[in-house]
């Protein structure tokens, strides 16, 4: 069995989107897939990220204490769900990871192709919370992260789902202020070309209010 160099984890393993790993997933590795990947997330192998969810460990931080980035995880997790091209990181997350909220938060956000429970993480006190929409017609980038490129609304995007749902993640004391800054990033055009067909024209007049825009 071919594994990585230097760990007894098999490289086909290593090689999954975004470094996730779910026990299915290990199931034509291992005949027991659930305690395998127990044994070597307490090697440190694997860190488990919630019940049923692991992620491969940097090479170099093996041995080290090392915890996944709470954006990247929330991708890893809905994309060996769904699939990589199906999961798009939204709302504040997706500020996030474009810059606009700088403090850590304690809950994610991804767009899914159908509904899913939230779930809770075990390495921290947060939740990965899914909203379920048609994830083709979203206006997506890939961003990099330390677990790999995921998907990620635009910085249009992510004004009209912000200010429609200024709630949703339990960080609208920064929402206004990340809208203004995502904005300032944003053509216009394109948001007005997004707004329309999404029935998000209200939002984009709220996001303008925020932004400070002349009507």
């Amino acid at each position: 069995m071919e594994q990585t160099r230097g760990t007894p984890l098999p490289a086909e393993l290593a090689r999954l989107p975004l470094r996730t790993v779910r026990p299915q997933d290990a199931a034509h590795v291992y005949a027991y897939p659930r305690p395998e990947l127990s044994r070597l997330a307490d090697r440190g192998i694997l860190h488990r990220v919630a019940h049923g969810y692991y992620i491969v460990v940097p090479q170099a931080q093996v041995g080290r204490p090392w915890l996944p980035g709470l954006e990247a995880a929330a991708a890893g997790i809905a994309s060996a769900i769904y699939g990589v091209d199906r999961a798009v990181v939204m709302g504040v997350s997706a500020a996030r990871l474009l810059g606009a909220i700088p403090r850590a938060l304690a809950t994610a956000v991804v767009a899914v192709p159908s509904q899913h429970k939230p779930i809770a993480l075990s390495d921290r006190r947060a939740s990965v919370r899914f909203v379920q929409r048609d994830t083709e017609a979203l206006d997506a980038e890939r961003v990099e992260t330390s677990l790999g490129p995921v998907l990620a609304t635009t910085p249009e995007q992510t004004v009209l789902d912000l200010a429609r749902r200024p709630l949703l993640g339990n960080a609208e004391t920064e929402v206004p202020a990340a809208v203004a800054a995502l904005y300032r990033r944003s053509d216009p055009e394109r948001l007005a070309e997004l707004a329309e067909p999404q029935r998000l024209v209200a939002a984009l007049r709220r996001a303008e209010t925020w932004a400070g825009v002349q009507s």
